[in-house]
């Protein structure tokens, strides 16, 4: 099973095929490199020969844009009821990932069907904020939003601004996000929702090294040890190709829902729905945990 935002509102994927997607992110079309995307794109829509701005892949790594048509350097969109500042990059993203908004429906869920009680949320690997503001914006007593790169939680803050959300309680830590994670256990801090989307590869502040296949275990197996007596929801997202859903299944089996002796788990691909054609997207893969099945 593939899960997909029906709820996006100034973003749409016009098509994606021959390694590249073609985006319109409000009233801006970008074309972009998508390794998933093999299959033929759809040659008759026009677009694709003139989008506002194409990124290029470098044969030497990396890549650069080619600016078709004049584009401010950043931009608003609307969202999931959020407002975020987009901006293409150097390494061709834009500062959001919209297919995360399936998660960000699931959470808003969960915590709004539990506003009754104090809800502590720690974000590990945060980027720019978008399931920080979800859960802020649901209704969580606090939100522990943790990036080891010190711009992007800068975006993240910016983002913030945006949607008015600067005075609920939002902490912005720049960190590696295992430091983090093992001084919050000497601590002993608690919370009741932990969501991570580490990278295949890192490095945080301090030039900590991080590889996912490595390391993801110990991660999960270390914040096990700060959810509260009473946890609401565990997500793990993955973006690395060798980590299928049935790999983050077996993983959150093993780890999380042995740990605590209750709850469901689902893991499942994540994606976006092309709106010519029956398309989907795959974007990566998500693992869920809660503590009922018809809340998965």
């Amino acid at each position: 099973m593939i899960r997909v935002s029906k709820t996006l509102t100034d973003y749409e994927l016009i098509d994606c095929g021959n390694k590249e997607k073609l985006e319109r992110w409000k009233n801006i079309v970008l074309r972009r490199p998508d390794p998933t995307a093999i299959w033929p794109r759809n040659e008759t829509i026009s677009l694709w020969n003139h989008p506002d701005a194409h990124y290029h892949r470098s044969k030497a790594g990396g890549g650069s844009w080619q600016t078709i048509k004049k584009i401010p350097d950043s931009w608003q969109i609307k969202t999931n009821g959020l407002l975020f500042k987009v901006s293409p990059t150097d390494f061709k993203h834009t500062g959001l990932f919209p297919e995360q908004a399936v998660n960000w429906e699931w959470m808003n869920h969960l915590i709004q069907k539990n506003k009754d009680r104090d809800i502590k949320v720690l974000n590990l690997f945060a980027y720019t904020g978008g399931a920080t503001l979800a859960c802020s914006k649901a209704g969580a007593s606090e939100v522990v939003h943790v990036d080891a790169a010190k711009h992007m939680v800068k975006w993240a803050q910016e983002n913030a601004q945006l949607n008015q959300l600067q005075n609920n309680k939002i902490r912005f830590i720049v960190d590696d996000c295992v430091k983090f994670v093992q001084r919050e256990i000497r601590r002993g801090r608690k919370y009741d929702a932990i969501i991570m989307d580490p990278p295949s590869y890192g490095r945080g502040p301090s030039n900590e090294l991080w590889k996912i296949e490595e390391q993801l275990v110990n991660l999960i197996q270390l914040s096990l040890q700060l959810l509260s007596d009473q946890p609401l929801f565990f997500l793990v997202n993955s973006y690395t190709t060798a980590l299928s859903a049935q790999t983050i299944h077996n993983i959150m089996n093993e780890c999380v829902k042995k740990k605590l002796n209750f709850g469901v788990i689902d893991s499942s691909e994540i994606g976006l729905q092309c709106i010519n054609s029956d398309l989907v997207l795959p974007c990566g893969v998500s693992g869920r945990w809660c503590e009922h099945e018809r809340d998965l």
